[in-house]
């Protein structure tokens, strides 16, 4: 096993021990570093370690995975709601907005990590990076109908300014041209890789423009979902969190009742005096 993989399997089985109990209902995700989440899932259920778990897998490659390894599966159709989803990303920036969909699987990605109450994410420390875009090119799911003119229409986004879109061929399962044919989801869709050479300005809005886009299907920016990242690197392995917009609200209350406070009680000692 490569020093990378080694990076990738511990975040996976860290993932599983701290974050899945029995009797949850799991989301499982797709790509290199979800290969040792669903692996360790497997583990635990058959030492019977865990019990009573459901998953829902988010590609057919992981569906097979599981499947071999007896984790009993669902789908969205009968559990609508998740306790947890586990997948890793293609980069992650500062404000932990994700790119994924290298591997072709963003949409059920998407579908399945949006049900969970808590969503993984799981990377070795080559994955950080100061901005989306030129790490990573941006996968876009789009569908076969004029997907030319699809195209073109999200190169004219201001928001997508400065991207040279490249449609992916061969396999769906990565960005490299590894084939003649256009690649082909899971979902019967295209995809179309956003390559940049400079930072994105606006992630978010970007992403918004691309899900109004009429024959735009998803895309591959995941913001203001991830509950925690796991990340692995040569210091060992650190779970980052991003500030919870409840801790944020109940500090800025607090900070204004006291500066309420303290001007009241100005106020009354100026009046007393």
């Amino acid at each position: 096993m490569s020093s990378q993989d080694e990076l990738k399997k511990q975040t996976g089985y860290k993932a599983v021990d701290d974050y899945v109990e029995s009797g949850m209902v799991v989301g499982l995700g797709t790509g290199s570093t979800a290969y040792f989440a669903v692996e360790r899932l497997g583990q635990k259920l058959k030492s019977g370690e865990l019990k009573d778990i459901v998953a829902i897998p988010t590609s057919i490659r992981t569906k097979e995975q599981a499947e071999s390894l007896g984790i009993p599966l669902v789908t969205l159709d009968t559990h609508s709601k998740l306790d947890v989803a586990i997948d890793g990303a293609d980069n992650v920036d500062p404000g932990f907005n994700l790119v994924k969909g290298g591997g072709g699987a963003l949409l059920r990605e998407k579908m399945v990590e949006l049900a969970a109450d808590k969503f993984i994410v799981i990377v070795d420390e080559s994955k950080l990076c100061d901005g989306l875009g030129p790490g990573f090119p941006i996968p876009v799911e789009i569908t076969p109908f004029c997907h030319e003119h699809t195209i073109r229409e999200i190169a004219s986004l201001p928001s997508c300014d400065g991207c040279k879109p490249v449609l992916r061929m061969g396999s769906s399962s990565n960005n490299k041209v590894d084939g003649e044919d256009i690649a082909v989801t899971d979902n019967g869709n295209y995809i179309v890789d956003l390559h940049f050479s400079e930072k994105i300005k606006n992630a978010p809005k970007m992403a918004a423009d691309l899900k109004s886009l009429c024959g735009v299907v998803d895309h591959g920016i995941f913001s203001g979902m991830t509950s925690a990242v796991i990340c692995a690197g040569a210091n060992g392995v650190a779970v980052k969190t991003p500030e919870k917009k409840g801790t944020m609200v109940y500090n800025f209350a607090f900070a204004s009742a006291a500066i309420g406070a303290v001007a009241i009680l100005t106020l009354a000692m100026s009046k007393k005096h």
